[in-house]
């Protein structure tokens, strides 16, 4: 009973914090709800058992991501100005229709696939997936690297005074 209850206060958290990333008015904000939404996953992954898959959304999502978001954001553009145009009523409409489109489509498309059954042989320690991530499966380990130092740049660039 207090597994269910912990559970769907997760997924409420979760739901707000996207809910909230895509809603406000403030990208600060919106960058701040972005982390709360991620941090509602990472405790998603403890209640499917993959505690390592937590650690990493949080060490790498909130830690190094959001935190490189935040900072191209403060280092960018003035918080303080005043940019708001005038929201168009039909543009909020076009979006909401292909949103719930699309979000339909994925959904049966996920209704119809038949989902073969997860085989529990095997090892999965941290010693393991370290070894796995260092041998086998070097090339995108290396490229979610470059994905970052690409990010990097990019606020520095964003940051450079003309």
């Amino acid at each position: 009973m207090m597994e269910n209850i912990v559970f769907f206060g997760v997924v409420a958290l979760t739901l707000l914090g996207a809910f909230l990333a895509v809603s406000l008015r403030n990208v600060f904000y919106n960058a701040l709800a972005l982390v709360l939404c991620l941090f509602g996953v990472a405790c998603l992954f403890i209640f499917l058992n993959s505690e390592f898959l937590a650690v990493m959304e949080v060490i790498v999502y909130i830690g190094a991501i959001s935190i490189a978001i935040i900072f191209a954001i403060m280092l960018s553009t003035p918080m303080l100005q005043k940019t708001e145009a005038p929201q168009d009523r039909l543009k909020t409409l076009r979006s909401f229709v292909i949103a719930a489109l699309l979000f339909g489509g994925l959904f049966k498309a996920l209704q119809k696939t038949t989902w073969p059954a997860a085989g529990v042989d095997g090892d999965y320690s941290l010693h393991a997936i370290g070894r796995l991530l260092l041998t086998g499966q070097v090339l995108p380990f290396e490229a979610v690297s470059l994905v970052l130092l690409v990010a990097i740049m990019g606020a520095l660039l964003l940051a450079e005074k003309k």
